[in-house]
């Protein structure tokens, strides 16, 4: 290795490596990280999104350390998040914000009612047409609802979109939970959210610490949820509620590497 070439840690704020050090010491730590633009760059097309390589063999190492369990927490359905993700069982998989689960269990998870399932049926009439309305608007189906993606729509058509998906579903269903995200509208008949399941599993996993990452507004949840003990890292812009921030996934990256190196350096005292 070149001597005059800092070591890749050095990019990242000093106050957050000395955090993961003192993560890396805790008896059981959970490690629970969003993928789309946190371990993945942000793509046009979501079925072509990929973690970054540094990203991926992070998450392998520190998925097999003792008393650590990985997660990854998504909107992505879990079909979705399965494919792109492409991790051994041994990751836990948070799909649909909490609504779908892939633990170790493969009973685990709540399925639909037959009421759930009928208002999904008309949640998906009313969203295909305003998707059928709108050039480069599409709409993709999850368990308990529907995503209405507006990425490759002019930022005209997206923000017309929006508001008539709004309006169309509130007359026709009631107590929809109804998410914004960066350039897609999420409507669900159940409500869970990305704090809830990052709750589950810290119960789960039995973790006495939890570390998570996202990029999303949907991933303040998750970082609300977050204890004194516990380590958040914010990929990217916006205001959020995780106590330290890296400008993309190239760097949550990094953090993951120089955690599993602590974590790997610690784990005789555990």
């Amino acid at each position: 290795m070149d001597v005059d070439t800092p070591p890749n840690f050095s990019r990242l704020p000093e106050p957050f490596i000395g955090a993961l050090r003192e993560l890396a010491r805790t008896r059981r730590l959970l490690v629970a990280v969003d993928f789309d633009g946190t371990l993945a760059p942000e793509v046009d097309r979501p079925d072509q999104a990929r973690a970054l390589p540094e990203a991926k063999a992070a998450v392998l190492r520190l998925g097999d350390m003792p008393n650590t369990r990985v997660a990854l927490v998504s909107g992505r359905s879990l079909k979705s998040l399965i494919e792109v993700s492409d991790l051994p069982d041994s990751v836990l998989l948070v799909g649909s914000h909490g609504i779908e689960l892939r633990l170790d269990n493969p009973d685990d998870g709540i399925p639909l009612d037959a009421d759930e399932t009928k208002r999904v049926g008309v949640l998906g009439e009313v969203l295909g047409e305003v998707a059928d309305s709108f050039d480069q608007v599409w709409l993709e189906q999850k368990p308990a609802g529907f995503a209405l993606h507006t990425r490759l729509a002019t930022e005209r058509n997206s923000r017309i979109a929006h508001l008539v998906a709004r309006s169309e579903t509130a007359a026709e269903l009631d107590d929809l939970t109804v998410r914004s995200g960066k350039n897609v509208l999420e409507f669900s008949v159940r409500s869970t959210t990305k704090g809830e399941a990052l709750e589950h599993l810290r119960k789960y996993t039995s973790a006495t610490a939890v570390f998570y990452a996202g990029d999303d507004v949907t991933d303040e949840d998750a970082f609300a949820a977050l204890g004194p003990d516990d380590v958040g890292l914010k990929s990217g812009d916006g205001a959020t509620l995780a106590n330290f921030r890296v400008p993309g996934p190239i760097d949550v990256a990094r953090g993951l590497n120089l955690l599993a190196d602590f974590r790997e350096g610690d784990v005789h005292e555990q």
